[in-house]
């Protein structure tokens, strides 16, 4: 009992992170830690979700499983919380805000650990160094779940969105055989490989193995590309806004806003990883917390504008599709910005790849250098200075399993995982206060523990919020992992001082 609840002191983590064959290079500043940021969090969902969460979800059938916990909670199980989840209709604007407001209070939670523990693996490392090794070994299982089913599912995206764009500029297309996962909702598709999702993640890795300081240009590069694609469709089609399709703005109330919020939580997935880069930042006491603070604040600006100019050209009722953007578009005849918009989801979900992929390349990296995963995963390459063999091994862990099956429907299982760590995080940063008040902190939450306690509440309300199959299968994921840190982990790590 007292190996799972010992924590690893925060002086040996930093110790363990300059040891010169495991050391990573510190090169990043804080636009690049923006630009990461924003990279992970403005993806294909600011384009694909957005229409879903205002017009809701129907299901076909009545099911318990598919309705939101909270619903049952509050309605006892009835006919209206199983057959769907609300839209937010036009209100998905007040969603985003309230979805960043929340995220807003585990920001600054992450702050405060990533200026004080400026250590990659994010939540991993910070619940090592306050709530004891079991909380880190879950956490971290957690984060792979978050990261690699995440990844798997804009990786499929992605090859849908390739050969759109390949068709429409060249007027061919990739065959079904090599462009298709194999299964889909487990049925087979007559696919051979998704080719297309498995090479972008391989070319992706490459160039995360090349250096940090490549991957973050690359990364900035995209992400100046799919933020003047938004800003030309917010400014584009905002001469077509009808206002009275804004009426009523609140169709199904605050239920709707809440699960609106709830769908669109993933889309905010990934300022936290800006934390994964705190080891190779070279300022970290100081960039961090504004790398953190700016990609929140920024990439809320641009949720809240484009799902406002979304819901004044088209319906909300009508937006329930694989591209309600795209298909709003074509409906008021903007096809030209179209293209462009296709292009943005396209570069968004590239550099979305690249920033997912390297913070799991580093969550393995810490838990290796830890002991809970094998050795051979906190190398580092000689050359490069980058975890090489972690970095290649999650491209293929991602890879593979995005050429073979469409697993669209984890977006809810990252949704998860992500608010857990949210949780952790919060609760991290009240443990730490009371057990080293003095130590040098770069940023400090304010009015501890009350905010904190805010964000852990505010986490579990959008947790509620997620089908109950979704926490059947988080539960059911973080069970194997437990099995394997019994068998494994448990027997591999060291005796680290409390």
């Amino acid at each position: 009992m007292s190996q799972l609840f010992r924590t690893k002191s925060i002086d040996a983590l930093i110790a363990a992170s300059e040891e010169p064959d495991r050391r990573l290079k510190k090169s990043l500043g804080v636009w690049s830690l923006i630009a990461l940021g924003i990279g992970a969090v403005i993806g294909s969902g600011i384009f694909t979700v957005t229409g879903t969460a205002a017009a809701g979800e129907h299901f076909a059938a009545k099911s318990v499983l598919k309705a939101p916990v909270l619903d049952l909670l509050l309605h006892g199980g009835n006919a209206a919380a199983l057959s769907g989840r609300p839209g937010a209709g036009p209100a998905i604007s007040i969603s985003f805000v309230l979805v960043a407001i929340a995220c807003g209070f585990a920001a600054i939670c992450y702050a405060e650990l990533a200026s004080m523990i400026p250590i990659a693996g994010s939540a991993y490392t910070y619940s090592y160094a306050t709530l004891g090794e079991i909380f880190a070994w879950i956490i971290g299982w957690d984060l792979i779940l978050e990261y690699a089913f995440s990844n798997m599912s804009v990786a499929v995206g992605f090859s849908a969105y390739f050969n759109d764009i390949l068709d429409n500029l060249f007027g061919f297309h990739l065959p079904k055989e090599l462009s298709q996962p194999i299964f889909e909702e487990g049925q087979r598709t007559g696919a051979w490989f998704n080719l297309p999702a498995f090479i972008v993640l391989l070319i992706l890795s490459y160039v995360l193995v090349r250096g940090v300081r490549e991957s973050a240009q690359t990364n900035n590069a995209m992400v100046a590309i799919k933020i003047v694609a938004i800003l030309l469709f917010v400014f584009g089609a905002m001469r077509a806004v009808n206002t009275g399709n804004w009426h009523p703005f609140m169709p199904n109330g605050y239920s709707g806003v809440l699960t609106g919020g709830a769908i669109v939580f993933f889309t905010y997935i990934g300022f936290d990883s800006v934390s994964t880069a705190a080891e190779e930042c070279r300022r970290p006491q100081r960039d961090m917390p504004l790398g953190i603070f700016a990609t929140l604040l920024i990439c809320a600006l641009l949720y809240g504008s484009v799902s406002l100019v979304l819901t004044g050209i088209a319906n909300y009722s009508t937006l329930n599709n694989d591209a309600p953007v795209a298909n709003a578009l074509k409906a008021i005849g903007m096809n030209r910005l179209r293209l462009i918009v296709t292009a943005g989801a396209l570069v968004g979900m590239l550099s979305s790849l690249l920033v997912f992929q390297y913070g799991q390349a580093r969550i393995w990296f810490a838990m290796s250098r830890d002991g809970l995963l094998p050795r051979a995963f906190s190398r580092v390459h000689p050359k490069y200075k980058t975890p090489h063999i972690s970095t290649w091994v999650a491209g293929l862990a991602v890879g593979i399993p995005a050429g073979v099956f469409d697993i669209s429907w984890f977006a809810d299982l990252s949704n998860i995982g992500t608010l857990f760590a949210f949780i952790l995080v919060s609760a991290g940063v009240i443990v730490l206060r009371n057990k080293q008040p003095d130590r040098p902190r770069g940023f400090r939450v304010p009015l501890v523990p009350l905010l904190p306690i805010v964000s852990i509440v505010s986490c579990l309300v959008l947790m509620l919020s997620l089908p109950l199959e979704t926490w059947i299968r988080f539960l059911v994921w973080l069970v194997i992992g437990l099995f394997i840190y019994f068998g494994y982990s448990q027997k591999r790590t060291g005796s680290w001082g409390l």
